[in-house]
C-alpha cells in the first residue's frame, strides 16, 4: 500500500516494515497448544529450523524488524539517495479455506506470485530469486514449493528458492518485512542467501533451494513471499534499481 499511495501521487516517501517480540509465554504457549512449533530440536536449537528437509516438524519463532523507505524514483534522485531497489509490483490473495490452515491445492500462493508478476510486467524466467514464506512446517513447506513449480514450469530449472527463517526463525508481523530486506540484499549483492539445515530435502524438486550455502548469482529481480494463517497471500517483486 506504501508503494501504491506513492505511485498515485498521494506522498513522495513512506516508511513501512514490522516489528515483533512475541517470545514470552503467551506467545510460545500459543502456537505450541495450536502444535505449530519445532519441538524434535529442542536441544539442538540452531538445527530446529529447517524449511523442505524431511525431518522439519514446524516453525521456529524469532524477534526482530525490518523497515523500508519507500520514495519515488525522481525525488530519490534529486536528493542524491541509494537506490538499493525498485518496488516492481505486488500481488495479493485469500484462500477462504481455513481459519488457520492453506488450501491444500497452494492456489493461493499461486495466484500471489503470479499476480504480483503480472503487476510488475515480467514473466517467471525473468526472476532469479524467491524468498519464499518457507516456515518448516511440513504442509506449508511443499505447497509453496508446489506452486513455483507450477508458476515457473520448465523455467524453474533456472531459479534459486531459499527461505532465510532457517537463520532468523518465523518474525511473525516482521517476517514480510526482514524478508524484504533479504530479497534487496541479495539483488544488491547478487547473492543468494541459503536454506540452513536443508540436509534431507523431503522431495527432489528442479528448484535450486540453495541448500546449506550461499549461492553467488546475478539477481536482477526477486520475488518474496508471505503467506499468513488463514490464506493470507502476498508477493512482492523488486528489482535492481535504473
Amino acid at each position: 500500500d506504501a508503494a501504491r499511495l506513492i505511485a498515485l501521487g498521494d506522498a513522495d516517501v513512506m516508511v513501512a516494515g514490522g516489528t515483533e517480540a512475541a517470545v514470552c509465554e503467551l506467545g510460545i504457549g500459543g502456537f505450541c497448544a495450536a502444535r505449530a512449533l519445532s519441538v524434535a530440536f529442542n536441544d539442538e536449537p540452531t538445527r530446529a529450523s529447517r524449511p523442505w528437509d524431511r525431518d522439519r516438524d514446524g516453525f521456529v519463532m524469532g524477534e526482530g524488524s525490518g523497515v523500508i523507505v519507500l520514495e519515488e524514483y525522481e525525488h530519490a534522485k534529486a536528493r542524491g539517495a541509494t537506490i538499493y531497489a525498485e518496488v516492481a509490483g505486488y500481488g495479493m490473495s485469500g484462500d477462504a479455506h481455513h481459519i488457520t490452515a492453506p488450501s491444500d491445492t497452494g492456489d493461493g500462493a499461486f495466484r500471489s506470485m503470479r499476480m504480483a508478476l503480472r503487476d510488475a510486467g515480467v514473466t517467471p524466467e525473468q526472476v532469479q530469486y524467491v524468498n519464499a514464506h518457507g516456515t518448516s512446517t511440513p504442509m506449508g513447506d511443499d505447497l509453496e514449493l508446489g506452486a513455483v513449480e507450477r508458476l515457473w514450469g520448465e523455467a524453474g530449472s533456472k531459479l534459486a528458492m531459499s527461505s532465510t527463517k532457517s537463520s532468523v526463525g518465523h518474525l511473525l508481523g516482521a517476517a514480510g518485512a526482514v524478508e524484504a530486506v533479504f530479497s534487496i540484499q541479495a539483488i544488491r549483492d547478487n547473492v543468494a542467501p541459503p536454506t540452513l539445515n536443508l540436509e534431507n530435502p523431503s522431495r527432489e524438486s528442479i528448484i535450486d533451494r540453495v541448500a546449506l550455502q550461499a549461492q553467488p548469482r546475478p539477481i536482477e529481480y526477486a520475488l518474496s513471499n508471505s503467506f499468513g494463517f488463514g490464506g493470507t497471500n502476498a508477493s512482492v517483486v523488486f528489482r535492481r534499481a535504473p
